[in-house]
């Protein structure tokens, strides 16, 4: 039995892979349950090469598939159909995990899947949550975000028991390790072709999550800074209209008046992260500031104001959309002034 499916959507990422993988490599004794999946998504460089190589020398833990372009989601929808381990994690290949961090968490997983065998019932948790840290590699500087203040550590828990999400602070798909049947039970599937789609994976399934379990890890190491990377300001700019496609499926994904009758924190923080990507999109078009962004601006609020009115008005009057809509020159300033402010502090970009 497989404890962890690692998977690893690729596209031309051989000067990173190695790094990637490596990281994943533990000594022999402690590979048997883990699966790594290197999803070649089309490259046209090394990587399937690499991701060859790796399958050669370690043929019972990584697995490669190579297949025609589809982008990010592709990639992970499919090392979700392939995946057999209890629990599916996904890896960027520019990324890593801290070794120290990753032992600990298989430790873990692995003692809870020894005691389902054993016979103690189904303690396994619905969802890990782990801390993940910015690496600015080329500034020699980094910042790990932590959710101790959110959720009670190394205890299984319900969406009860959680407390306050700070400004900065929201779940992404760096800091989730989902159980692989709740994925599947909640119909995930990541769109072709599309930027942004970690978004919908760190919100979808969250209503089928009953239980949760925070590790207070700096596990995932994410590389963030180069000028072709998808959270680089010129390219949100570039692609908002993939940014505001995956907006609407969020909204849209979930309805949370249901949520909100068994898991009214839930809903609550959904709602907000819904706030979050509505702000960032928001930002973006201030930032682009032509007619066509204008244009696109209105119809995102007029959909979402058409599909669900509750949510329309939660949204409108939540102090991360309301900062985006001060009027005038000086409202448009302010706002972009303050993103640009949480961007140095937070270093997310």
């Amino acid at each position: 039995m497989k404890y962890l499916t690692i998977t690893i959507p690729s596209y031309n990422s051989e000067q990173y892979l190695e790094r990637c993988l490596d990281s994943l490599i533990l000594p022999r004794g402690w590979m048997e349950h883990i699966e790594i999946i290197v999803v070649n998504d089309g490259s046209t460089d090394r990587t399937g090469e690499i991701a060859d190589d790796y399958v050669r020398r370690f043929p019972d833990t990584v697995r490669v598939v190579h297949k025609e372009n589809g982008g990010h989601g592709s990639g992970v929808n499919t090392g979700l159909a392939l995946a057999t381990g209890r629990y599916f994690k996904v890896l960027d290949s520019d990324d890593w995990l801290d070794e120290g961090a990753y032992r600990k968490l298989v430790e873990r997983i692995e003692t809870w899947c020894i005691r389902e065998r054993e016979g103690d019932g189904d303690v396994c948790p619905d969802l890990l949550i782990c801390n993940y840290t910015y690496n600015h590699l080329d500034e020699g500087t980094k910042k790990t975000m932590r959710y101790g203040n959110v959720f009670p550590e190394d205890r299984i828990v319900t969406w009860d028991d959680i407390g306050s999400f700070r400004p900065s602070q929201y779940l992404i798909m760096h800091a989730l390790i989902y159980r692989t049947e709740v994925l599947r039970s909640s119909g995930l599937v990541l769109p072709e072709h599309t930027f942004y789609v970690d978004n919908i994976f760190a919100y979808q399934p969250l209503p089928f999550v009953e239980t949760l379990y925070y590790m207070n890890l700096e596990l995932y190491q994410y590389y963030i800074g180069r000028e072709d990377q998808s959270v680089n300001e010129q390219m949100l700019i570039r692609r908002i209209g993939q940014q505001i496609k995956v907006t609407k499926i969020v909204a849209e994904c979930v309805d949370l008046n249901e949520v909100r009758k068994s898991h009214p924190k839930l809903a609550a923080y959904m709602c907000r992260n819904i706030s979050i990507m509505m702000a960032i999109s928001s930002i973006h078009l201030l930032l682009k500031g032509d007619e066509e962004a204008r244009n696109w601006y209105s119809m995102l609020w007029e959909e979402i104001k058409e599909k669900s009115p509750g949510l329309y008005w939660r949204l409108r009057f939540t102090k991360l959309c309301g900062l985006t809509n001060l009027p005038g020159k000086l409202g448009k300033k302010a706002a972009i002034d303050g993103y640009r402010l949480a961007k140095r502090i937070y270093k997310f970009q």
